[in-house]
């Protein structure tokens, strides 16, 4: 069984929603998971398991949100070396250029990406973009 860490920043619980989406898909195709939000997360959440998905929206000019999880990334990019690693967020505006330079920035440190270029829906998920969430931490458990 793998385990798990889902790591993620809401403001508006889009970004959360896409969380507990995934977490209900992982857990469904055997995964044990963890899902915390990233202030409650440490170093170990990120060592201490096999796969690791990061979820942060778009902030203002399509950046990660600056305050929180920009810091926490900056502080574990080190670890990801050799790491499974799938990003996910949520964005109102642009083309998605905040996912693409993460996940870039990620493919950088030696990660081991999933999933194309990461999943992005646009706002609040509606039943099909939380089906495709749950979809998303299925494979990601098989990954």
């Amino acid at each position: 069984m793998s385990k798990m860490s889902i790591l993620y920043w809401s403001q508006t619980g889009n970004t959360e929603a896409m969380a507990k989406a995934i977490a209900e898909g992982a857990k469904s195709a055997g995964a044990e998971v963890s899902l915390k939000m990233v202030s409650e997360a440490g170093e170990a959440d990120v060592k201490d398991c096999d796969l690791l998905a990061l979820g942060c929206p778009a902030m203002g000019a399509e950046v990660l949100e600056e305050d929180e999880f920009e810091p926490f990334f900056s502080s574990v990019e080190g670890s990801l070396s050799g790491k499974k690693v799938a990003l996910f967020g949520s964005y109102g505006w642009g083309d998605g250029q905040w996912m693409r330079d993460w996940w870039d920035r990620a493919e950088r440190d030696g990660a081991k990406l999933y999933g194309g270029e990461g999943l992005i829906i646009n706002e609040t998920p509606d039943d099909a973009g939380l089906e495709q969430c749950r979809a998303f931490g299925s494979g990601f458990a098989a990954f």
